[in-house]
């Protein structure tokens, strides 16, 4: 590890910034159609979408609530104002001059391309503090998947911005310690937790790595330890005081709610108080004592503060966890998901997992016992849900840039050996061809689309779709969702599966109690299911029978789109 932290050095911003402005292009210009017609990738990206549109429009900054979305008044959702500040910027600031149309998909491209140069100038920075070429990490980073896939253009979730935060910390604990690293560390941690939790666990052990350098008295470690304690009691205050929302006091530990701020600020405090008395702790042996002690009483405070954190999601209801929330891709567990999709996911992972280790065996490094740190955090959160190798990817880099120029001395073929186990985006490809996946049947020729415009021109209702359909609903239409995938539309989604799965009488009562004025799907939709009852309303759309009292609405693409008609006209005699 260098003895002083590097400053950017000029290869590494011009790779950085060149490949995310070639990657960036190339993928626009692949996409455009898509873009150009705002079909962003990803339900949470149109939401994120829609959730600027309106701030803009005049809801309040801290009303986060989805009010087309759920049975009425809507949905308080879990996520924070603060991913939308630079989209909602780009938005306002363009449309004078390219219209609100595209203002908006300038937007939803150029935000993600920002975010992925960011991204390659961290993971670049990380390299070089390690000895590593900069410039070589940020070429690997650009094709490590499956991290990229969030910085494709249209992906203005907050996932690719918690990604980059994360290399903020890491970088500030793999160089030389210093106050202002631990103040960057603890203001990146802090706006991570305001974001939401999906990288919670990594920033748990970033406050362990920074502890642990401190017990080690490693060089600037308790500078270092001080400054993120200090940034994080700071920052979470700040949050607080600026980021809360409406939903503030909802009873679950999900996102940046009271329950999760009281266990996070309590746990830094602790880190504080930790970083305090370390001034008077000389010996190796005292700070080991004092760390265990306040590590257990940051746990043990938090978890009686709030014992919702340990259980996020505890609150779905079994029969969405077994429909729904068990078939989101990345929220399955490594072991659980199709083999192709396993090694495309942990692939590149675990060959920076073997690079890091064998680059801490030859230098003993300190920097690289952190980075394999995180590395094998990832794996252990990549276990629990596929998410965690979003962040194993990227932090396969710098140690792939190193051994990549180690075999480089060995020979031409030890040289295309590491480059093949380097190369991200070869993973999926090995892995299809491995252990190729039969196709999954699929809706010939059903595309929605058509179907929201036609529903769009139709007087505002409420709509019953599935629950991915409901999502794209609300950002394209002006009318109200039933279903979104979202963990707190408990009443909705139940609501969604009790409409189509039940019989028709059901499904009228149903959709008389929600107000329903009208009903979309493919045909193959809610097959996570299994086949439906031969009586069950589902079964009767799929064969073209629908009861008298939905209206079909002809549309080209092969959805279903229907009417519901008023008590006085289902009444009626036909």
């Amino acid at each position: 590890m260098a003895a002083a932290a590097p400053r950017l050095h000029r290869h590494d911003i011009a790779a950085a910034l060149g490949l995310a402005l070639l990657l960036g292009l190339a993928w626009t210009l692949r996409g455009w159609s898509d873009l150009s017609a705002l079909r962003l990738p990803d339900t949470d990206d149109v939401m994120r979408l829609q959730q600027i549109r309106d701030w803009i429009a005049g809801q309040a900054f801290g009303d986060l609530a989805q009010h087309r979305l759920g049975p009425a008044p809507g949905l308080e959702m879990h996520w924070s104002r603060l991913p939308d500040l630079v989209p909602a910027a780009l938005i306002t600031g363009m449309t004078p001059l390219l219209g609100r149309h595209g203002a908006e998909v300038m937007a939803v491209v150029a935000w993600p391309v920002m975010l992925f140069a960011g991204t390659l100038l961290l993971t670049a920075a990380i390299a070089r503090a390690l000895g590593a070429s900069g410039a070589l990490a940020a070429t690997l980073g650009a094709l490590a998947y499956p991290a990229t896939s969030l910085f494709m253009p249209g992906r203005i979730d907050h996932h690719s911005l918690q990604l980059l935060l994360l290399l903020v910390v890491v970088r500030s604990l793999v160089g030389r310690g210093t106050a202002r690293a631990g103040l960057a560390a603890g203001i990146a941690t802090a706006a991570s937790f305001a974001i939401g939790l999906e990288t919670a666990p990594l920033l748990a052990l970033a406050v362990a790595a920074a502890t642990l350098l401190w017990v080690r008295d490693e060089d600037g470690a308790h500078a270092r330890l001080c400054g993120y304690a200090v940034g994080l009691v700071l920052s979470l205050a700040g949050a607080a005081a600026l980021l809360r929302t409406r939903g503030w006091t909802y009873p679950a530990c999900d996102g940046f709610t009271e329950n999760f701020w009281r266990a996070g600020q309590f746990a830094a405090v602790a880190l504080l108080a930790l970083a305090v008395f370390g001034f008077g702790l000389h010996s190796r042996r005292a700070r080991l004592l004092a760390a265990v002690a306040a590590g257990a009483a940051a746990s043990g405070g938090a978890l009686l503060l709030a014992p919702d954190c340990l259980h996020p999601y505890g609150h779905v209801d079994p029969l969405l966890a077994r429909f729904w929330l068990s078939h989101v891709e990345e929220a399955q567990p490594l072991f659980a998901a199709p083999t192709a999709h396993a090694i495309g996911y942990a692939g590149l992972m675990l060959a920076g997992i073997a690079a890091s280790l064998f680059a801490w065996r030859r230098e003993r490094g300190i920097g690289w016992a952190v980075l394999l740190a995180f590395q094998l955090g990832a794996l252990a959160l990549t276990l629990a849900q596929l998410r965690g190798a979003y962040a194993g990817a990227l932090l396969a880099a710098p140690a792939l840039a190193a051994f990549i120029a180690n075999a480089r001395a060995r020979g031409v073929l030890p040289l295309a050996g590491a480059w093949f186990a380097s190369t991200g985006l070869l993973y999926p490809i090995a892995a299809q061809a491995l252990a190729p996946q039969a196709a999954a049947p699929s809706d010939t020729g059903c595309d929605p689309s058509a179907a929201l415009a036609r529903l769009a021109s139709l007087k505002p209702g409420t709509l019953l779709s599935p629950i991915d359909l409901g999502a794209r609903a609300i950002a394209a239409t002006p009318h109200r969702a039933v279903a979104g995938p979202y963990h707190r539309n408990t009443a909705g989604n139940l609501a969604m599966y009790r409409f189509f799965l039940g019989g028709a009488a059901q499904a009228r009562a149903t959709a008389q109690v929600l107000r329903a004025d009208y009903v979309l799907l493919c045909p193959r939709d809610l097959s996570e299911a299994g086949p439906p009852a031969p009586d069950s309303l589902l079964a009767a759309l799929r064969q073209g029978t629908p009861p008298h009292w939905l209206e079909p609405i002809r549309v080209p693409g092969g959805a279903l789109l229907y009417r519901i008609a008023t008590s006085e006209a289902q009444d009626a005699p036909r």
